[in-house]
């Protein structure tokens, strides 16, 4: 795990609901998709906040390393669950794994937090332009309809000029150290591109109608893929955590806005959860 730096600290004690409060403030659920699960799904609302683990997912090595550090708090992007889980049993004793999370949390009085979908579509979501060395143009593939700076999928343009959908792909190995899936010819040039955090098939359509000719997103099925990159889109797909593994930064930064003290959030670094034989 690693520290934040380089935000304001902070000394004011604050509970489990005011931290949710203010989390749940800069990303509303009305933001979200209505299937989604924000907020605290499991914990202990009126607990003060004592240090305050931050991870991509909630799985249960992260909830041990909460634990281990001491912290009462795991604010993760991805929730527990989706759907509601059916045993609630120790990790190991049941095949309900999402349940065996929830048991374990709640045994070591930690509240698990998260912000998926409202994340998503928010400002600070656009983090992949910026490691790809792509310019942000400030356009959305998907905005949302009553609040059209917020949405999915930034449209870019290279910086400094001509790109090739090989040297994308490249410094996307590059800056993930991972290598890339990469639909389409190496050789096409880019004059615009998109970028788009974990599962992207909603934005292919977008892209293709704004004049991308690259997409770099963390997965799509299969079929999307192959049509679009016969449509004239080539797609990279970095992996669905590869690529949301940056937005643990800002879901920090807003945990030390919401009055945790930055020397009080630590980043868990769980790695990839997949590997290339």
């Amino acid at each position: 795990m690693s520290m934040l730096t380089g935000t304001t600290l902070s000394n004011a004690s604050l509970t489990v609901a005011q931290l949710e409060r203010a989390l749940s403030e800069r990303f509303p659920a009305s933001t979200g998709e209505p299937w989604d699960r924000n907020g605290c799904v499991a914990g202990f609302p009126d607990d003060e906040v004592s240090s305050v683990v931050v991870a991509l997912d909630p799985t249960y090595a992260a909830l041990c390393a909460t634990r281990e550090f001491g912290a009462n708090v795991l604010v993760t992007h991805h929730p527990l669950f989706l759907d509601p889980p059916t045993r609630f049993v120790s990790f190991g004793c049941g095949d309900d794994v999402a349940g065996s999370r929830v048991h374990a949390a709640l045994s070591w009085g930690i509240s698990c937090l998260n912000y998926h979908t409202p994340l998503d579509a928010s400002v600070e979501a656009a983090v992949l332009p910026t490691l790809m060395g792509l310019e942000f143009s400030g356009e959305l593939l998907q905005p949302l309809g009553d609040a059209p700076h917020l949405g999915y999928g930034q449209v870019c343009e290279p910086a400094g000029g001509g790109l090739t959908v090989g040297e994308l792909a490249a410094r996307c190995k590059a800056v993930f150290e991972r290598p890339a899936r990469v639909w389409g010819d190496p050789d096409a040039p880019i004059a615009r591109a998109a970028t788009a955090t974990g599962a992207a098939g909603n934005v292919v359509d977008a892209a293709l109608g704004a004049g991308v000719e690259c997409l770099v997103c963390g997965e799509v099925k299969y079929h999307q893929a192959l049509d679009a990159s016969e449509r004239g889109l080539a797609i990279i797909e970095l992996g669905h955590d590869v690529s949301e593994l940056p937005l643990t930064l800002p879901l920090a930064r807003a945990v030390a806005q919401a009055g945790v003290s930055t020397e009080r959030i630590h980043v868990y670094n769980q790695g990839m959860n997949w590997y290339s034989a």
